[in-house]
């Protein structure tokens, strides 16, 4: 017998917990009400279509085995998934980077992003300095106190994580995290205005 009959009609949160109980009908409109959304993230996350489909695939699979423990009052169904989405597909683009990059080579992706002369940088280091999106960006990672902006390019150019960030920084790990969460926020802050102004 099913639980959810109408599993398409039900709020998200009761949708969670039909998932979580094995009920299929559940199971099937969870996947169908949020695929695209996952999809959309991991695919943006990685960049590779093939790689954002493994990558939606696991977050069914880990949202499926996380499921008893959500709760509503928390957070949405929507971010909920999305945050499981953001890591696994974190934890793919990782999985396929061979070696941690060596300090030096993070070094030069500063110094290219930071500087002026990015234009100068070799094809890998173009390639990374796609992840902020366009030259706007970089103007405004640019305008940020060093410090974050050099923990903010750690993080989003050189793929670290906060506890990377501090041992590469040689600072402890809650001041990495503010330095990444306050550039972030100011970067944030500042393309909003650049927009309103037509910038």
């Amino acid at each position: 017998m099913e639980l959810f009959p109408r599993a398409d009609r039900v709020d998200d949160a009761s949708l969670v917990a039909g998932f979580a109980l094995g009920d299929e009908q559940a199971a099937t409109a969870f996947v169908r009400r949020f695929q695209n959304a996952v999809y959309g993230l991991a695919l943006s996350v990685t960049r590779e279509p093939g790689l954002a489909e493994d990558v939606s695939q696991e977050v069914f699979v880990r949202a499926w085995r996380a499921a008893g423990n959500y709760d509503p009052r928390r957070a949405s169904a929507l971010t909920w998934l999305l945050t499981i989405t953001r890591n696994a597909a974190i934890d793919a683009v990782r999985a396929r980077r061979p070696t941690p990059e060596p300090a030096e080579t993070l070094e030069r992706l500063i110094d290219v992003t930071l500087r002026a002369d990015a234009e100068e940088a070799d094809g890998t280091e173009r390639l990374a300095l796609v992840a902020l999106e366009s030259e706007r960006a970089l103007a405004r990672l640019r305008s940020l106190p060093e410090e974050q902006a050099r923990a903010v390019a750690l993080a989003v150019i050189g793929g670290c994580t906060a506890a990377e960030v501090g041992l590469h920084e040689d600072i402890p790990l809650g001041t990495a995290k503010t330095r990444i969460r306050t550039g972030l926020r100011r970067l944030r802050e500042a393309l909003k205005e650049g927009g309103r102004d037509g910038t």
